[in-house]
């Protein structure tokens, strides 16, 4: 499957009636664990990226290029509809240029800008959102639009709004990125139905919904307008998890025979790493 057909898998998703739950994957090995489950999307957020390719916390000291490096990885693994969370674009709306054009090379499907002002400012109070102009936004959307070559590619304006301005600021911002062109309008700190849909109808758009309260039913979003809908990225800890109890208990000297039960077996391990294949290739090619 090409790239250009991976994006107009996410397109059909966009333009449809359902809300779908991407799996948040961080390499291509567990994009294609992803895979052999079902899924056809996939997410890579920058705070997993950071936390897999530098063992370091989501404060945008991962570089564009090490994040592509990461998204290349997966989308050389996977056939996954990948969605990436391209922070601020890294910059001003020159390097939102840049992050396009190495992020579409990649092979991404979709991408989010967002209007939070990053890294964090000298002073600013811990845990509070500040936003950029929505001038200087526009400006950024307006260049990542221009800089998309495949059209099929998915750009979406991301706000943090709703948690710092309310939603008649979000309805206000989401209004001038559908004006500045992009596909969809990705909304985050959402505590209600309505403001999804109030966020949908201003902008005309479909839309993507970040974290939001377990009581409110992907059904509910998908009425609303919302086509994708995050459901956090508990994979990675559940890995970590994994690898801690693991290695704890060779370290306490247990028996490598007894996580049997815990680990993927040979066969599963060889089907994912494309074992067949390179038997194959092998016995053609290697003299």
């Amino acid at each position: 499957m090409s790239h250009t057909e991976q994006r107009k898998r996410l397109r059909v998703v966009f333009a449809g009636t359902k809300c779908l739950s991407p799996a948040s994957v961080y390499d291509g090995l567990s994009a294609r664990v992803a895979e052999s489950v079902g899924y056809e999307l996939g997410m890579l957020a920058g705070s997993v990226a950071s936390n897999t390719t530098l063992a370091a916390p989501d404060l945008i000291v991962l570089t564009l290029t090490e994040f592509a490096d990461q998204v290349r990885r997966i989308m050389r693994a996977s056939r996954l509809s990948l969605i990436v969370d391209a922070d601020h674009g890294y910059g001003n709306a020159l390097n939102v240029m840049r992050t396009v054009e190495e992020l579409e090379h990649a092979g991404v499907s979709g991408m989010s800008i967002e209007d939070t002002a990053l890294p964090t400012r000298f002073g600013q109070p811990e845990g509070t959102d500040e936003l950029i102009s929505l001038e200087e936004m526009a400006g950024k959307l307006k260049a990542a639009v221009a800089a998309r070559r495949d059209p099929s590619t998915v750009i979406l304006g991301r706000t943090a709004a709703l948690k710092v301005e309310g939603t008649e600021g979000a309805v206000k911002r989401a209004k001038a990125f559908a004006a500045c062109g992009v596909d969809a309008i990705f909304v985050v700190g959402v505590e209600s139905v309505e403001q999804v849909q109030a966020v949908h109808e201003a902008a005309r758009l479909p839309v993507m919904v970040g974290s939001a309260p377990a009581s409110i039913k992907s059904e509910d979003f998908a009425a609303a307008g919302a086509r994708v809908l995050l459901q956090g990225h508990q994979p990675l800890p559940a890995a970590i998890k994994a690898l801690k109890e693991v290695y704890t208990h060779l370290y306490n000297g247990g028996a490598p025979a007894d996580l049997k039960d815990k680990i993927a077996s040979a066969k599963e391990m060889d089907a994912l790493v494309g074992g067949e294949a390179y038997k194959k290739w092998q016995k053609d090619f290697l003299r």
